[in-house]
């Protein structure tokens, strides 16, 4: 046992030399720190004492004052004030920060220090943050753990500055090949770019290949550039001018040159055939051309002119311009590849369509809709016989129809996008861009060899799916250009995809902003995104700066000609705020009832098919309805003959009520119902039924009008010789006449039913005195031969000065006469309101 502690011991004694050993060689982490802990221990200790002097400094207010008054006080402030802010200077320099906090207005220097400041300590919490981590062993960069035969999408975000990463390499980054310096190469054009307001006229004048000739409005080269320049002029008179200087020749200015040939044009067999495919060659074995000089052009015209296909693709670039620039075409043949410098070959492009408009010739695009417009736009080059594989790889529904996919997926090359949106205006061109110009074609034509075998293997053998393709293909050459125009209402469809709820105030600068981006735009041959981006205008509309520099707040980073025209902006945003403030109406999903029809217009209204029969359902339908309408013509016919007797305040009631519409509008029969007449004769069919009952119903009704006309004059013939009845027969024919009035109004309606009622009265009414006398003995009839009847003629009373029919009763009963009172008052004839006194054209004149 003690052999065993003396070895312990020793043991124990090596190590503590070991350790001992181990500390002298270990070096010190700063001078004076030998280890982490030690460092962060005394900077602890150090800002706990900054902090407990800081807070026995004097505050703020008057104590501070009092002491600032001292100059030995203020010296001292002054000199560890500067010492502090060089201090934190050198810290953000030493993080990557911005660090000038001395050099600082007087007025605003304490809150642009204090911006700093919180800048920096995010930046600087941020990166010990992350180095927090990496100590931990928490790596932010670090793959997720994917399942065994998991293959992660291509397809990134951003993915055309990164080259794509493979297993175990890391990702590479590249910058955009974005060139500030480079020229303007529209300052060589020889023609200058049409950038007005006016519609967009083709520049073509010589038609090779035609079947049609070219119209004379193109081959007159004087009338042509009869343009008006609308730079002076507003947009609507600009507009106007360019109408009434062209207007002989609309059709031709519009109208697609090869229109006529393109109408015509059609596959031979042998396209329609399975091909044999031929196998590209390397791209590094074959030769590639670049082209900018004309004899290279035309050199090139005539090698394509002898060829039986070859693959186009263009290079475009929109930013630094209104209507944007086609910077480079690339043509590739089974031997070559050719790289034309569109820029600089821009007014002679155009004999490139002796070979574009060969229908002997086959062009393959991939993706053509917007080369074609450009095409036409930049050069006045057409296409005839197209064959674009975007629209044959839809055909075969493949995974993804980009040319990077049909590269993967025909010729197992990988494509490389990370030029894709380099400016291509840079000159003399890097080698990988000239690189990756040429992939684009080089491998077309192997590709559309193998599509068109696909296309007849996918439809066993029939030519019908790759015949679809060809017409879709020759639609797209179809296209025109079209220029954008600037309207009044240009700036709503924009408005409208913001997605935003704008008062009067915002939309107005809205619109004024729009207008004037758009006419600067112009001027200045660049794109509305440089002029001043979508997104910052509707930001400076939104937010209405009442200063300058807060238009300059609203947009980062400041575009160029935003800041050259910020005050002109202030002004326009100042014309804006003076508008009256009104929330606009945001546009709102209504709900929809079957009888709401305030919000549908007429065009929308339930109809019947036009091509359709009337089944059982149909017809009874349209019973109910017609019956509902008769009721509703009916009773506006009955409004309009009792608004004479009617005050004002019951007639602007009548125009309340009329104010709503009727409910059951959009229910009425449809006034273009389509009837075969080969139904309307035939007795089985229900339309023939239909047609009869309405013949017989229209007939009944004719002869039940003519008959109450005839029995209403002889009713009124008879009633006009008796005297002794003269006050009943008055009455009677002012009813019959009114009555006969709206029946003759209501001849669509049902008139049989209620004539012959108004008939019946009137053979009763003469019958009454008859029919009530026998029973009543002591009833003696009025003796209306010795009435003062003389009145209706225009005699006077003795009475009376004038007769007045409201004051009757009252006169009686002044003058005593108690036959005509008692007469009268059983008789009642002269009651108001029983009757109406005889027709109003014979009373005595007031």
């Amino acid at each position: 046992m003690d052999s065993s502690k003396s070895n312990e011991s020793t043991t124990s004694g090596l190590q503590d030399r070991n350790s001992a050993v181990d500390d002298e060689e270990q070096p010190e982490l700063c001078p004076g720190f030998k280890d982490v802990d030690v460092f962060v221990k005394y900077g602890l200790g150090a800002v706990l004492s900054a902090t407990k002097a800081s807070a026995g400094l004097p505050q703020a207010g008057d104590e501070y004052d009092f002491y600032r008054s001292f100059p030995g006080f203020q010296e001292f402030c002054e000199s560890q004030g500067d010492k502090l802010l060089h201090c934190m200077s050198q810290i953000m320099q030493h993080h990557g920060c911005r660090s000038h906090m001395r050099d600082r207005n007087k007025l605003t220097g304490l809150e642009e220090r204090f911006d700093l400041v919180v800048d920096s300590n995010d930046v600087i919490l941020e990166r010990a943050g992350i180095l927090l981590d990496e100590a931990e062993g928490v790596n932010r960069s670090q793959q997720p753990v994917m399942p065994a035969g998991f293959q992660p999408p291509k397809i990134v975000v951003s993915s055309w500055n990164r080259k794509g990463s493979g297993s175990g390499i890391r990702s590479e980054m590249f910058r955009l090949l974005h060139a500030k310096n480079v020229a303007r190469p529209q300052l060589k054009f020889k023609e200058k770019v049409d950038n007005s307001n006016t519609p967009f006229v083709p520049k073509i004048f010589i038609k090779p290949n035609a079947v049609k000739p070219l119209p004379t409005y193109f081959t007159n080269k004087k009338i042509r550039k009869e343009r008006p320049e609308d730079l002076d002029v507003p947009a609507a008179l600009a507009d106007f001018i360019h109408q009434q200087r062209t207007q002989e020749h609309v059709d031709d200015m519009f109208a697609h040159p090869y229109q006529y040939e393109l109408d015509h044009l059609t596959i031979p067999e042998s396209l329609l055939s399975k091909p044999e495919i031929q196998m590209y060659k390397p791209i590094v074995e074959i030769k590639c051309s670049f082209v900018d000089a004309l004899e290279d052009l035309v050199a090139l015209n005539e090698k394509l002119c002898k060829l039986s296909e070859f693959a186009v693709d263009l290079e475009h670039h929109s930013y630094r311009s209104f209507l944007g620039l086609t910077c480079l075409m690339q043509i590739s043949t089974r031997e070559e590849d050719f790289i034309v410098d569109t820029l600089e070959l821009r007014n002679e492009m155009y004999i490139l369509n002796e070979a574009f408009t060969d229908p002997a010739i086959v062009k393959v695009f991939h993706g053509s809709d917007s080369d074609i417009e450009w095409l036409q736009r930049d050069f006045g080059v057409y296409v005839v016989n197209l064959f674009d594989t975007h629209q044959a790889s839809r055909a075969l529904n493949l995974a993804r129809h980009s040319l990077d996919h049909l590269l993967k997926h025909f010729c197992n090359v990988d494509a490389d996008k990370r030029y894709q949106l380099a400016d291509w205006r840079i000159r003399p061109l890097p080698d990988e861009m000239v690189q990756y110009a040429q992939t684009d074609t080089h491998y077309l034509l192997y590709i559309y060899d193998c599509m068109r075998a696909q296309l007849l293997d996918f439809n066993h053998g029939q030519p019908g799916l790759l015949q679809s393709v060809w017409n879709k293909s020759k639609d797209i050459s179809l296209k025109k250009y079209v220029k954008p125009i600037y309207t009044e209402e240009s700036y709503l469809e924009l408005q409208r995809k913001q997605k935003k709820s704008f008062n009067t105030q915002q939309l107005t600068a809205f619109r004024l902003l729009f207008a004037w981006r758009d006419k600067l735009a112009r001027q200045e041959d660049e794109s509305t995104g440089y002029v001043l981006p979508t997104h910052m205008m509707s930001k400076i509309s939104e937010e209405l700066p009442k200063e300058p520099q807060g238009i300059i707040a609203c947009c980062n980073p400041v575009p160029p000609l935003v800041r050259q025209q910020v005050n002109e902006l202030h002004l326009l945003v100042q014309q804006a705020r003076e508008m009256p403030l009104l929330k606009v109406r945001k546009d709102e999903v209504m709900l929809f009832g079957p009888h709401d029809t305030s919000r549908v217009s007429e065009s929308d209204l339930h109809r019947f098919s036009p091509g359709g029969k009337l089944d059982t359902h149909q017809l009874l339908y349209v019973n109910a309805i017609t019956n509902l309408f008769i009721f509703f013509l009916l009773k506006e016919t009955e409004t309009k003959n009792d608004q004479k007797s009617l005050s004002v305040a019951q007639m602007k009631s009548i125009g309340i009520i009329e104010s709503f519409e009727n409910p059951f509008r959009m229910y009425l029969p449809s006034s273009d119902v389509h009837i075969n007449k080969n139904s309307k004769f035939d007795p089985s069919s229900k339309i023939f039924e239909i047609s009869k009952r309405w013949k017989l119903q229209s007939i009944e009704q004719q002869q039940r009008e003519l008959e109450a006309n005839r029995k209403a004059k002889e009713q009124a013939k008879k009633v006009a010789g008796n005297g002794l009845q003269l006050t009943i027969s008055l009455q009677s024919t002012g009813d019959l006449f009114s009555s006969g009035g709206k029946k003759r109004e209501r001849v669509a309606s049902e008139v049989g039913e209620t004539t012959p009622k108004s008939s019946m009265k009137l053979m009763k009414l003469p019958e009454k005195p008859q029919t009530d006398l026998p029973p009543q003995d002591s009833f003696t009839p009025f003796d209306y031969s010795q009435s003062a009847l003389r009145v209706f003629a225009g005699a006077k009373l003795k009475d009376n000065a004038q007769f007045d029919p409201n004051r009757q009763t009252h006169d009686f009963k002044k003058k005593g006469q108690k036959s005509n009172f008692g007469a009268g008052n059983r008789s009642m004839s002269y009651l108001a309101g029983k009757s109406d006194r005889g027709f109003r054209h014979n009373w005595p004149k007031r």
